[in-house]
């Protein structure tokens, strides 16, 4: 580009920076066709970019309206890398005196983003995501769009109702506190909740994987058009039935294959849950980073079975303050953690893994009691 162009763009860039905003009009700006968010007090129009954005469209514009400054640091492993991409999106900045921070947030855990990302040494690239792409599809059978649909937001907005996926339980069961009073109070009986801490067992650990997902992962790759991904998973069906059909024959081969995913989805089921069901479940409440991710999230405690059996997701806090972490380094910055947790006053739950099964269990009862009050006397 000549150096007019260039010229143009800093004057263009000089322009957008010197127009201010308040919050009150930042947040006006969260609808489908009208998206706005600020990063480092700088406001970005991301109407247009969110369909475009590598992550999903759902993840970036959960952040609609709201400061993303601390997502942003978790997410992008080379943010001057994605500055490029944000630069075009550019509209102004925050007026002078107002927070950093919507809604009294405060940036707690914002260096810890800085301080710690050396500890990450997985660098995107393009081998990068064929490996992805190879180890989901022709391993797992599965898609990696998919999963990184439902795995990104999850991290984003962890253990809100409809914004993470992993609490929409199409009405099978109720979660928190305040979704069961609220089905109770609408007389919303799709299943007897009250009892949903016994028909758990029969329910999730088993079917999760086998069908919901397997279901899911099917339609999405259709529906979406994910050609790539369905050709993968395809290739993983190819493989399995070439080696095992010999052996086993076609109605064997395919129990063999439900039976082993059947035993993985209890594996799955447990350990990614016992950090979560038991933990803060309802709508948005806008909390700052830190506290947003321990509000939803807990570690079970360390130890050589914990850490091999969970495969490093027993410090599930680590994990959801720093997504893009190998599981292997949060061991290092779990002191760390619990000492800025200390400072600030958030709670760091820490519990041995037979609580963490029991208090699944105890949360599910607790809130089909909460469903049933509700639904009898209110």
């Amino acid at each position: 580009m000549g150096k007019g162009g260039e010229k143009g763009e800093e004057v263009g860039e000089r322009e957008a920076q010197s127009r201010l905003y308040s919050w009150e009009e930042i947040r006006r700006h969260n609808l489908r066709t009208d998206k706005w968010l600020v990063i480092e007090r700088k406001v970005y129009n991301i109407t247009k970019w969110a369909a475009r954005h590598p992550g999903g469209s759902r993840v970036i514009s959960h952040y609609a309206g709201e400061d993303a400054t601390d997502a942003f640091w978790a997410f992008h492993l080379n943010p001057s890398f994605v500055q490029k991409f944000l630069k075009p999106l550019l509209i102004g900045e925050l007026a002078p005196g107002k927070p950093s921070q919507d809604r009294g947030k405060n940036a707690q855990a914002g260096w810890l983003q800085h301080d710690f990302g050396h500890l990450s040494v997985f660098k995107k690239s393009k081998w990068n995501h064929i490996v992805h792409k190879f180890v989901i599809g022709h391993l797992k059978g599965a898609s990696a769009n998919w999963w990184n649909h439902r795995h990104f937001q999850h991290h984003a907005k962890p253990n809100i109702f409809k914004k993470d996926p992993d609490v929409n339980m199409l009405h099978i069961f109720v979660l928190g506190d305040s979704q069961p009073v609220e089905y109770g109070k609408k007389k919303l009986k799709y299943l007897p909740y009250h009892h949903q801490h016994e028909y758990f067992f029969l329910v999730f650990p088993p079917f999760l994987i086998p069908v919901y997902f397997q279901i899911q992962i099917i339609m999405t790759m259709i529906r979406r058009r994910f050609w790539a991904d369905l050709a993968w998973a395809f290739s993983y069906y190819m493989r399995y039935f070439i080696m095992y059909i010999p052996f086993y024959g076609v109605l064997g081969s395919l129990f063999l294959l439900t039976f082993v995913r059947f035993l993985e989805s209890h594996w799955f089921v447990w350990v990614t849950q016992m950090n979560h069901i038991p933990m803060d479940i309802d709508c948005e409440k806008h909390r700052d980073w830190l506290s947003a991710q321990l509000a939803a999230t807990c570690n079970i405690e360390q130890s050589f079975f914990n850490d091999w059996f969970t495969g490093h997701l027993n410090f599930q806090i680590e994990h959801h303050l720093f997504p893009m972490m190998p599981r292997h380094n949060y061991w290092k910055i779990a002191p760390l953690v619990k000492s800025l947790c200390t400072k600030y006053g958030v709670h760091y739950e820490e519990k041995s893994l037979g609580k963490a099964f029991r208090d699944i269990v105890g949360s599910l009862k607790k809130s089909g009691a909460l469903w049933l009050d509700a639904y009898l006397h209110k």
